[in-house]
């Protein structure tokens, strides 16, 4: 399973539908949020997401409407009996700051909170997945993020084995971890047995900036790009005066990057009807909608 929830896909000022900034991604029961703005943990209860199994948050950047949720968040995990350590990840030049959220409270967290400042180009690395650090430009230090899921192996030949001598059972699964076995005094290889391996998906999310080579870079083939588009293109300059993309940008880019899906977000509080953003990027690139607040989105997988 890899789900996308929008708990906050607001600008600057909140409205009455739409919280600041906050995206969470659950991966087979794993939950990895994606800034955390004021209000993300009521808005974790009510989209029903579960908060106990958050095992990181990345921050795009130190503005307040990314980052005031989490005194919030961490108090009502701990009050909850979390044991298990959080990792909180941000921009350069902000461990003082964001450690110092993280101590904001009735008491102090009951589990440890380790936080580590990223550079564009740096990736967390995990099992099967890893996350990368991608430049961003905004008015203050920022990176956007990729999550991308490592290839997978290639479909398995059933009828293949069978007819080199294997039989169904556990030898079929030793094959499919990639390793060799033996039957009848011959080797079978996995590569006799498996197809071509099969890409992962691929998920980014710039945060607030300005359309970015890196970030197109970035996005090549991603099954889903959520990309900052404040505003429509009438207000390109406003958009460059603050270091936001518009919509028109964010389909430009995602069009460049041959993505699957492209999600427009941080909608400014002037649009209560976010039907010019949508015109913008949809003038552009097809596959496009604009984020609500608990819009929910299954990625699947692909063979190529």
């Amino acid at each position: 399973m890899l789900r996308v929830t929008f708990l906050g896909t607001g600008g600057s000022l909140p409205t009455p539908y739409r919280n600041p900034s906050a995206i969470l991604i659950n991966r087979d029961g794993e939950l990895i949020l994606f800034d955390c703005g004021e209000g993300t943990q009521q808005q974790m209860m009510r989209a029903r997401t579960g908060m106990m199994k958050l095992s990181s948050i990345f921050i795009t950047h130190l503005h307040a409407d990314h980052i005031l949720g989490i005194p919030g968040l961490i108090q009502t995990m701990s009050f909850h009996g979390r044991d298990e350590p959080l990792y909180i990840y941000a921009p350069e030049r902000s461990l003082e700051q964001i450690d110092y959220l993280t101590h904001i409270g009735y008491t102090r967290p009951k589990f440890d909170v380790q936080i580590t400042e990223l550079f564009p180009g740096d990736v967390v690395e995990h099992d099967d997945y890893d996350v990368e650090a991608i430049r961003t430009e905004h008015n203050i230090p920022s990176i956007g993020y990729a999550l991308i899921e490592h290839q997978r192996i290639g479909r398995f030949n059933r009828e293949r084995a069978i007819e080199l001598g294997v039989p169904p059972g556990p030898l079929f699964s030793r094959l499919q971890r990639g390793d060799d076995v033996a039957v009848d005094g011959k080797t079978v290889h996995p590569e006799d047995v498996l197809g071509s391996p099969r890409p992962g998906r691929r998920i980014v999310y710039t945060g607030d900036t300005r359309p970015t080579d890196e970030i197109i870079e970035a996005s090549r083939g991603a099954d889903l790009l959520i990309h900052d588009s404040s505003m429509a293109h009438d207000l390109i300059g406003w958009a460059r005066e603050t270091m936001h993309s518009t919509a028109r940008e964010a389909a430009l880019a995602a069009k460049e990057a041959g993505v699957r899906e492209l999600i427009l977000t941080h909608i400014s509080s002037r649009y209560a009807d976010p039907s010019p953003i949508l015109e913008d990027g949809a003038a552009v690139f097809e596959n496009v909608r604009v984020a609500k607040d608990f819009l929910e989105i299954e990625i699947p997988y692909r063979d190529k």
